[in-house]
C-alpha cells in the first residue's frame, strides 16, 4: 500500500518553506500534504486541530498503509497536541526540525514585548517554557527523530542560549523526554529544511526508522 507524508511549517513561514523537500519525498513516491495555515493569527490547538484534520481529510487518509509527519519548529509541536488528543491507527514516522519541545528561550524572554507578540501572536504566548500547553502533551508512541542545527541564523538572539542552539531553538530544548533518535548538524534553524544532508537524513529515516540507515 502507498504512504504518505504530512509536512508542517513553522511559526510565521508558509508551505513554500518546505516545497524542495516535499518535492524530493513525491520523487520518492509519497503521496504529499504541504498547506500554508495561519500560524500566527491562531493558536497552537487551534492550528494543530484545524490543518492536521484538513490533511487527514484531504488524502482520504485510511487508503494509506502509513501516514508519517515531517515537521520544522513550531509544527512539530502542532502533531505532538494532535496526537496527544486523537488516534490515528495507521500512524507512521515523525521526523521533526528544530521543535521548541520544551519551550522557546526567546518566547521566555520577549513574550511580553510587543513586537513579539506581533511577529508571533497567540501561538508565539504558548512558547514559554512553562505554558500550561506543554503539560497536555502525551509522549509520541511511534518511530521519531528530532534533527537540530547547532550554528546560529539568527545571531542577534545568541545572548539567551547557554548551549548549542541554531539561533531560534536550543539543541537541549529540541530534545523529547521520550525514546527518540537526534541528530546535531551543521546548520541554522531558518534553513534546516533546505540542507541535502538533513533531506537524507529525513528520507532514510521515514524508509528505515533509522537517521544513518544505509540505503
Amino acid at each position: 500500500m502507498a504512504e504518505a507524508v504530512i509536512l508542517i511549517h513553522g511559526l510565521g513561514r508558509t508551505h513554500w518553506s518546505l516545497k524542495r523537500l516535499e518535492k524530493r519525498l513525491r520523487k520518492m513516491g509519497y503521496n504529499t500534504y504541504n498547506q500554508s495555515y495561519p500560524s500566527t493569527k491562531q493558536t497552537i490547538d487551534q492550528s494543530a486541530e484545524s490543518y492536521i484534520s484538513e490533511a487527514l481529510t484531504h488524502l482520504k487518509a485510511e487508503q494509506f498503509e502509513k501516514i508519517h509527519f515531517v515537521t520544522h519548529s513550531l509544527g512539530g509541536i502542532l502533531v505532538r497536541y494532535y496526537l496527544s488528543n486523537h488516534k490515528l491507527n495507521n500512524l507512521g514516522r515523525i521526523v521533526m526540525l528544530a521543535p521548541p519541545n520544551h519551550g522557546s528561550e526567546i518566547a521566555d524572554k520577549f513574550q511580553n514585548k510587543w513586537w513579539y507578540k506581533m511577529a508571533t501572536g497567540p501561538s508565539g504566548q504558548q512558547l514559554t517554557e512553562s505554558s500550561p500547553l506543554y503539560q497536555q502533551l502525551e509522549p509520541l508512541n511511534t518511530d521519531v527523530a528530532v534533527i537540530i542545527g547547532n550554528r546560529s541564523s539568527d545571531p542577534w538572539f545568541n545572548f539567551l542560549f547557554n548551549g548549542e542552539h541554531d539561533g531560534k531553538v536550543s539543541v537541549a530544548s529540541a530534545k523529547l523526554e521520550e525514546n527518540h533518535q537526534l541528530e546535531v548538524v551543521n546548520c541554522g534553524h531558518t534553513l534546516l529544511m533546505e540542507s541535502r544532508t538533513v533531506m537524507n537524513y529525513i528520507t532514510k529515516f521515514l524508509k528505515f526508522g533509522e537517521l544513518k540507515k544505509a540505503s
